[in-house]
């Protein structure tokens, strides 16, 4: 029965919100929830199973509070640059060095760059160890540079190695 339902509960919580999202009872939408919810966490188990090694939920709820204030706070700035003048606008591509051993942390931390606005991560170096990030705006040259990372460094990645690694960071 575990290999048909390798996470029981994903599995229930996607035949509830697959009907919930449809608002309906209908026996083809009834069919098509219980087929993903077989199908997907099938899917999904090798990666998920990464997962189910995050050691801090307090430092992820504080951390995913800090990202959520990142992004309103980001939209407005955006806001402010692209509607003011060009000269207001410097990109820059910046390179983040990694300390975080976790594939999941890796990830996690890349996509909540994308996700803040002005930023996107753009590549990861074969060894991971490194993390290309494209800011919108960069100002005073290297200083600015190195600020960025630093602010990647202390608000994203030092939270995101206390929850996947387990570790107190440097």
């Amino acid at each position: 029965m575990s290999r048909l339902f390798p996470s029981p509960i994903f599995s229930a919580l996607l035949f509830v919100v697959w009907l919930l999202l449809n608002n309906t009872v209908d026996p083809a939408h009834v069919v098509l929830a219980a087929v993903l919810a077989v199908v997907v966490p099938l899917i999904t188990a090798p990666v998920s199973a990464g997962l189910r090694q995050v050691h801090r939920v307090d430092v992820a709820l504080r951390l995913a509070g800090i990202v959520l204030w990142d992004i309103v706070v980001a939209n407005v700035e955006v806001a402010r640059r692209i509607l003011g003048p060009e000269a207001a606008i410097r990109p820059r591509f910046v390179w983040v060095p990694l300390d975080l051993k976790s594939p999941h942390g890796a990830l996690t931390l890349a996509g909540m760059i994308t996700m803040t606005p002005g930023t996107i991560s753009a590549e990861f170096t074969p060894d991971r160890r490194w993390l290309l990030v494209h800011a919108l705006h960069v100002d005073g040259g290297d200083e600015g540079a190195a600020a960025l990372v630093a602010s990647i460094k202390e608000r994203y990645e030092r939270p995101l190695i206390r929850i996947f690694d387990g570790v107190e960071p440097r």
